[in-house]
């Protein structure tokens, strides 16, 4: 008989940890951008061999190849500063390691203070973490050859002229392709949109969220950006961008809710007309080119006239084509008004746009990095944690080198540094994926390069492809990455004169220790993200309720605002349970919490669609609608609160009734307004409801799993 204990091998490929061991992404990285980037690593090495000056090369190559992940997209202001912070970084701590390595106790407190300092990194971004991550490496490499000062100076100098090198080809472009970076964003942006417009979707079917536009709100508003009138012109886009992404919602919620086959087709040809705009401005963004979008427009005006032309006598699908033809008008209007921006968006168009700048929306403002980290020193903070977890693993680590005598021991803190990251689904994948690469890439490197590859050029040939492969496959599998860096570390250490075979067996059993102190020091002193979700979804809650009155009654300006803030809850909300997943006993909890957000998403989606139809138009004074605002600011604090406080809500908000006065307050038939109204507020109470009712059922589980000290 089978044990239904017994996992089967299905449900074990299943099972999240292993999943993302295996899991691939896809690949994100231009071929270009890992072209330059591998350039900037060779170049020094056949530099200095021609030039009979290889170790110098080496050095530049070493730095170049550190800071290379620092190439990100951006604008190219924001870049260079970037990769400058992350050669800063990596030259102090390679100067500070190499002086320091000729007093281990001192090293050892230094790199206890230098992992919690750069963990700490971690509260303030993924740039951030990537430079403290960088500078830990070095310090433990460095450290491990000692130096006098006069000697560890030119060492660092060569390490942070790697870095500038790479800068150099990161900005090379700037002054023939100033805007190229806001380009392809913005076409990526509507391409994204345009996808979305020509999904097609069923009665009654759900809807998904359009992709988000905070990552391009950054780039454009943000304090990095580049400056001109062709900068104005892509932020007036960006808001077009913004406005198309609610119509087409609005349009794809109604198309959800009609029951005629017949008229969603012919909502579905308004959408996919949209979308046909949209991916027209981004093939034009894309060429630089202005944007040759009258056929495109034209197709458009025709699904909205078709739409327009329908007369039915069904009360309850009339609302629909009222709204509808709303709805298309004004997304119409966006898009024309888009492809009019396009036409300027670019150096070519700098001169062509007359318009302020607009103010940086709350959720993008960039806080002070120092406020951010003092405001995470504090045990309940994850950031905090994990530098504590950090520091002493890092002197740990450092420690057991030196007892072991170990000739390469700087592997072992270098793994720490790599692998132990502040939630335990990341470290468990990085560590056993960091021992399989590590193995992998040192049995095929020293395999080649033991029956080929001989000659200098010939290895520094493999040296480029896998070079080449590890920046273009490093956010594909981290697995096979790390078996082409492990090739790429194989052939640097082989023309500093270790043979390959030398130093295999230590790498693989240092990589091994390493990675094996990471993950049990996580399990030691774990940071749990079960118990941690409810305060995020609290939050995800708390940024839908701002959302939700502001479109019910507040400015242009409010429903932005808080549109923006509350998708980064949402974006927040989802990692929390991308994280729940990875951990052993997080899945019991992940039910309630996804139900729990896709309650909310119904709430979020019924209020887009109602600020698609408000637009600009100013809500007539009306107490019923202001009484209906209050009782849902209530009922949404009221869950927020439950939440963190891991109780039922108390309940008593009569969210109904006062949704029944709302509607028959409403003049009928009333506008396109009013009949949106009605229907997005009798769905706004069912998904308040349904949530409030989920809670008291299951208010999500109990103190008593948090990981608090």
């Amino acid at each position: 008989m089978h044990n239904r204990r017994m996992p089967t091998a299905p449900s074990l490929y299943r099972h999240p940890l292993l999943q993302g061991l295996l899991a691939t992404n896809k690949r994100d990285v231009p071929w270009l951008v890992a072209l330059r980037n591998t350039a900037a690593i060779v170049l020094p090495l056949a530099i200095g061999a021609i030039g009979g000056h290889l170790i110098a090369g080496l050095g530049v190559s070493a730095g170049a190849l550190n800071t290379m992940f620092a190439d990100q997209p951006g604008p190219y202001l924001l870049r260079a500063r970037r990769l400058l912070l992350t050669t800063l970084a990596a030259g102090l701590a390679a100067f500070a390691g190499a002086t320091l390595g000729q007093w281990p106790l001192a090293l050892l407190f230094v790199a206890a203070l230098w992992g919690f300092a750069a963990a700490m990194l971690v509260a303030i971004g993924p740039n951030a973490t990537r430079a403290g991550m960088v500078s830990m490496i070095l310090l433990m490499v460095l450290g491990a050859e000692p130096q006098a000062a006069a000697q560890a100076l030119p060492t660092a100098l060569l390490i942070i002229a790697g870095g500038l090198l790479q800068t150099l080809f990161a900005i090379l472009a700037w002054p023939l392709q100033r805007y190229r970076p806001e380009r392809m964003a913005m076409a990526a942006a509507l391409r994204a949109l345009a996808g979305e417009a020509r999904a097609n979707v069923g009665h009654d079917n759900p809807i998904a969220l359009p992709p988000s536009l905070n990552d391009l709100q950054a780039m454009l508003f943000g304090a990095d950006r580049a400056r001109g009138r062709a900068v104005e012109a892509f932020q007036v886009l960006a808001e077009q961008a913004e406005r198309v992404r609610v119509e087409l919602l609005a349009l794809a919620d109604l198309q959800s809710a009609c029951a005629s086959s017949s008229l969603r087709e012919a909502l579905q040809a308004v959408r996919e007309g949209a979308a046909t705009v949209l991916a027209t401005l981004a093939d034009a963004l894309e060429a630089g080119e202005p944007p040759a979008s009258d056929a495109a427009l034209a197709e458009y005006a025709g699904a909205t006239q078709r739409l327009a032309a329908w007369r039915i006598s069904d009360a309850s699908t009339g609302w629909i084509v009222q709204v509808a033809d709303a709805r298309a008008a004004a997304l119409g209007g966006q898009l024309r008004a888009a492809t009019r921006n396009a036409e300027a968006a670019g150096s070519r168009g700098e001169a062509r746009v007359q318009r302020a700048e607009l103010r940086l929306p709350r959720a993008l403002r960039p806080a002070n990095p120092l406020a951010i980290l003092r405001a995470n020193l504090d045990f309940s903070s994850v950031a905090f944690r994990h530098a504590l977890r950090c520091g002493a693993c890092l002197a740990l680590a450092l420690a057991i080198a030196h007892l072991l005598s170990l000739a390469r021991g700087y592997w072992i803190p270098m793994t720490v540094a790599i692998v132990l990251k502040p939630d335990f689904g990341t470290t468990w994948r990085y560590g056993l994926l960091r021992v399989a690469g590590t193995l992998g890439g040192l049995l095929l490197t020293t395999t080649l390069l033991h029956f080929g590859f001989d000659d200098f050029w010939e290895a520094l040939l493999l040296f480029t492809v896998l070079c080449f492969a590890y920046r273009e496959l490093a956010t594909v599998h981290y697995g096979v990455a790390v078996a082409c860096l492990t090739g790429v570390v194989v052939i640097l250490l082989s023309f500093y004169g270790i043979a390959p075979e030398a130093s295999m067996t230590a790498r693989a059993n240092d990589t091994v220790i390493g990675s094996a102190l990471a993950l049990i020091a996580y399990l030691v002193w774990p940071t749990w993200e079960r118990g941690r979700e409810r305060e995020v979804l609290a939050g995800l809650l708390d940024g839908y309720r701002e959302y939700l009155v502001a479109v019910l009654k507040g400015s242009p300006r409010r429903r932005r605002d808080t549109r923006i803030a509350a998708r980064a809850a949402r974006s927040n909300a989802l990692a929390s349970l991308d994280r729940l997943r990875q951990e052993p006993n997080g899945r019991r909890h992940l039910p309630r919490a996804e139900t729990l957000v896709a309650q909310a998403n119904r709430l979020i989606r019924a209020a887009m669609a109602l600020e698609a139809a408000r637009d600009d138009a100013e809500v007539p004074a009306n107490p019923t609608l202001d009484d209906f605002t209050r009782s849902c600011d209530a009922a949404l604090r009221d869950a927020a609160n439950a939440l963190r406080e891991s109780r039922t809500p108390q309940g008593g908000h009569a969210l109904r009734a006062r949704q029944q006065a709302l509607a028959e307050a409403l003049p009928q038939p009333g506008s396109a307004l009013d009949a949106s109204l009605r229907d997005a507020s009798d769905r706004i109470v069912d998904a308040i409801d349904s949530l409030l009712h989920g809670l008291t059922r299951d208010p999500l589980g109990d103190q008593s799993h948090t990981g608090q000290p």
